[in-house]
């Protein structure tokens, strides 16, 4: 039987939990070759092999089926997969790598609350500027699945290449959806989060694929540490 393929992050701070997370359940991970090497193992579960891969890597070989689990960032798992895809799936929350995906809208639009009202004003913009609002975000899809299920219309996104908070200062966009983890940095930019505005309180997850029984094992050995979803 073929060894199932765990992708963990390459580097970074997702990368420092995880590694301190599989130390702390008795588990070691071991890079193949050099320390640049992208394949490794899992000491302790030999049926499971490691692929070091950015995070936003992982969530696409997932859905591409290129590796059996991952762990990653919820929001990049969102919106690289729809939940309502069955073939991947939340196996544990880690816990780690907190953050929210939020709709946020300049400070100074005072009777902006909601997105009953950012539809109000989508409606007023129009009819006033003759196009859409626009929205710079890193996370098209999210946005879209989101909009829609409030049943906001009136909009069009703008991708965003660089640090979206700058948008609407910049005059590229007139409100972002963006990550946050405090909230400084959007006020700092001069926007607030919507009442409900909150698209996805994110964290650190482990992912797995429906065919994937392989890591059945390594999610009760983890979830002694994280409440399981």
């Amino acid at each position: 039987m073929s060894e199932a393929v765990l992708g963990i992050p390459s580097k970074g701070r997702l990368m420092d939990a995880t590694s301190a997370l599989f130390e702390k359940a008795g588990l070691g991970i071991s890079r193949n070759g050099s320390e640049r090497g992208y394949r490794g193992a899992l000491k302790g579960m030999p049926g499971i092999s490691i692929a070091f891969l950015s995070a936003s890597e992982i969530a696409q070989h997932l859905r591409e089926g290129k590796i059996d689990g991952g762990i990653t960032g919820e929001d990049l798992l969102r919106e690289t997969i729809p939940p309502t895809d069955e073939n991947v799936s939340v196996g544990l929350r880690l816990d780690f790598g907190p953050a929210d995906v939020v709709v946020a809208v300049p400070a100074c639009w005072l009777d902006v609350a909601s997105m009953a009202d950012l539809d109000d004003v989508a409606e007023q913009f129009y009819r006033a500027h003759g196009r859409r609002l626009r929205v710079a975000t890193k996370y098209k899809n999210l946005t879209r699945r989101f909009f829609t299920e409030k049943g906001v219309t009136g909009y069009r996104i703008v991708e965003s290449t660089g640090a979206t908070e700058g948008a609407p200062a910049a005059g590229t966009a007139e409100l972002i959806v963006d990550i946050t983890t405090t909230g400084s940095t959007l006020a700092a930019n001069h926007l607030r989060i919507l009442d409900d505005g909150v698209i996805l309180k994110s964290c650190a997850v482990l992912a797995v694929g429906r065919k994937a029984p392989a890591f059945d094992d390594l999610i009760s050995r983890l979830s002694q540490f994280f409440s399981r979803s």
